[in-house]
């Protein structure tokens, strides 16, 4: 008897001190995970890019068993407005994830032009090509080497052009228009070059100078941003030309996400495929060939409120302009001079696997 009390006496303090070890070990396994971590991007939930980012943070969440909780920061709040910084804040930690716009990372990344390079994508296969081809391999691998993790491509979309003066359907159309653009150096020459007088601001100070008319136009995606700012309340005309496009790219601090365990980097991963898949196909939605449609109706039982675009642009008094064969090589040829200057930039190689991929 007096055997069997040491040996349950021994096994007792056996079982305590295992459990010890598991409960400290649990407790800094929950500790070493912040409490918040901080997403910045550019727009408002509002927006398309907004909502694939709101889906996100809720899927990590999900995906993680609630160990990982982002929040986001709305209109570069995190910046103090200036969004052109987002990947410099990444890397250092500051900021710990963005679902930001290929645009904002090309003061620290020219690489990222080859999306801006005048009508040079102008379709969504050309761009999904890139994307998922050798294009999108070089730029994560720039990413990487930045200190920023990339974990999916989702988008804003190719930026369309809309003013209060007249229809625009050449080049001299744009002649003496003041256009706000973003401050990115391509778009000032782009519209400089097409004889435009390119305006860098934002968008608060945009509004206010379509009201007084001291601006005269503007260039953004019809589906996720003119729609949403209702441009037809400043401009009267839009021309759809899908001079060049917008995508966007979940990323995060490459130290932070590869000291991660295995299973938390697949579940953030997985959380931002599949709300990457979803904002692209709202972007997408009534202005492809119905592909996005389905995707929202059948894999996120979703149908957004305006499921054609162009559409309910022209029902609100827009008049909308889609460029003809010869319209568009105007541009081009307009437009083709700046490659000299930009191609350099953004370099050789990446220009050339980009058209290797879109004629794939």
């Amino acid at each position: 008897m007096k055997k069997a009390s040491r040996f349950s006496t021994k096994a007792l303090v056996w079982l305590t001190a295992l459990s010890l070890v598991f409960f400290f070990t649990a407790a800094a396994s929950a500790g070493s995970y912040k409490k918040e971590y901080k997403m910045t991007l550019n727009v408002g939930p509002q927006f398309y890019w907004g909502m694939g980012a709101t889906m996100f943070a809720k899927l990590v969440k999900q995906k993680t068993n609630g160990q990982i909780n982002i929040k986001p920061y709305w209109g570069s709040q995190l910046l103090k407005g200036a969004q052109l910084k987002s990947p410099q804040m990444v890397a250092s930690g500051v900021i710990d994830c963005a679902y930001e716009s290929t645009i904002n990372s090309t003061p620290v990344m020219p690489e990222m032009n080859i999306f801006s390079l005048p009508f040079f994508i102008n379709n969504f296969k050309n761009l999904d090509k890139m994307e998922y081809g050798e294009t999108g391999k070089a730029i994560f691998a720039v990413m990487r080497k930045k200190g920023l993790e990339p974990l999916a491509w989702a988008e804003n979309g190719f930026r369309q052009v809309t003013n209060n003066k007249h229809e625009i359907h050449l080049p001299k159309d744009l002649k003496g228009l003041k256009i706000r653009v973003v401050g990115s150096p391509i778009f000032i020459d782009i519209f400089r070059k097409l004889g435009a007088d390119p305006v860098n601001m934002n968008w608060g100070d945009a509004v206010t100078a379509f009201q007084q008319g001291v601006v005269d136009g503007q260039e953004n995606p019809l589906p996720g941003v003119a729609v949403t700012v209702q441009i037809w309340q400043y401009q009267k005309y839009l021309t759809r030309w899908n001079y060049l496009v917008d995508p966007v790219i979940v990323y995060w601090n490459k130290k932070q996400f590869d000291k991660f365990p295995k299973d938390i980097q697949k579940a953030i991963r997985e959380a931002a495929v599949e709300s990457a898949r979803f904002e692209k196909a709202l972007c997408r939605a009534g202005i492809d060939d119905g592909s996005s449609l389905k995707i929202l109706k059948d894999e996120f039982n979703y149908t957004p409120k305006i499921t054609d675009p162009v559409a309910y642009a022209r029902s609100k008094g827009m008049i909308v302009t889609d460029l003809t064969d010869a319209e568009r090589q105007a541009f081009i040829d307009a437009t083709k001079s700046l490659y000299d200057k930009w191609v350099p930039k953004i370099g050789k190689d990446l220009y050339e696997k980009a058209k290797a991929d879109m004629a794939k």
